[in-house]
């Protein structure tokens, strides 16, 4: 069982997402702060010295600085363009191509100028289009347009387009969660790997971590992960069983 491989193994690495996985999407992307309750359970998990912590989103390395500073996590930010970890300063991934960024950017702002309540959230390296706070169908709609407009330009820039939850996301091709998980696995000579997601960007984590790792995907959804959780609740319950000596 996971439990039991757990508690036979002597180091261990965890990499766990965060909208939709430690807390629920909100409207408004600036309310999904973290609770106390996530703070306690994230600071026993790494109260045992055999475990290392990652956070790994697709979040600005403000959102994450702001919420995890001064605490002994892995942050990985813009889906692996960014790290900070404990006791360094942030790093981002050198020599990505920008040129792209302004006209993609136009094309994202026609079509919120058309879409009440989509809104463009720029990046240093990235550009996302939300439309969580789009009537229902509408935002659906327009970002299948968006999706259509897009497409065509992602090859000539080497660019990849992410169809998450309630947003289209543009970035460089060589940047995924799973490049970034891979990296720090290799210098954490971990003998348990769990990683948690529940989103398209989190299938890179599964698809690119050892076949040994636990793979764990919320919500029912196709996946390259080895188990499922129904919803974000029960990632914090089975965190919590997990960890309880």
């Amino acid at each position: 069982s996971i439990s039991e491989r757990y508690s036979k193994s002597s180091n261990r690495l965890f990499f766990l997402d965060y909208d939709g996985t430690l807390v629920k999407f909100q409207n408004h992307a600036q309310k999904a702060t973290p609770t106390t309750l996530l703070y306690n359970l994230l600071d026993n998990i790494i109260s045992d010295p055999l475990n290392t912590l990652v956070i790994i989103s697709g979040r600005s390395q403000e959102s994450l600085s702001s919420w995890f500073d001064g605490r002994s996590y892995y942050l990985v930010a813009e889906h692996g363009i960014w790290s900070n970890f404990p006791n360094f300063n942030w790093s981002y991934k050198k020599g990505l191509a920008l040129h792209w960024m302004p006209e993609v950017k136009k094309l994202m702002e026609k079509l919120a100028d058309q879409t009440p309540g989509a809104f463009i959230e720029v990046k240093p390296y990235s550009l996302a289009w939300h439309y969580r706070k789009v009537e229902l169908g509408l935002g659906e709609l327009k970002a299948t347009e968006l999706k259509e407009i897009l497409n065509p330009m992602l090859n000539d820039y080497g660019l990849q387009l992410l169809d998450g939850n309630a947003v289209i996301e543009v970035k460089n091709t060589e940047v995924n969660k799973g490049k970034a998980a891979l990296e720090i696995a290799g210098h954490i000579k971990a003998d348990f790997m769990l990683a948690i997601g529940d989103d398209i960007t989190d299938e890179d984590l599964f698809r690119y971590l050892p076949q040994s790792t636990i793979s764990i995907k919320v919500g029912s959804n196709k996946s390259a992960a080895k188990y499922y959780l129904d919803e974000q609740e029960d990632v914090l319950q089975f965190l919590h069983q997990l960890i309880i000596k």
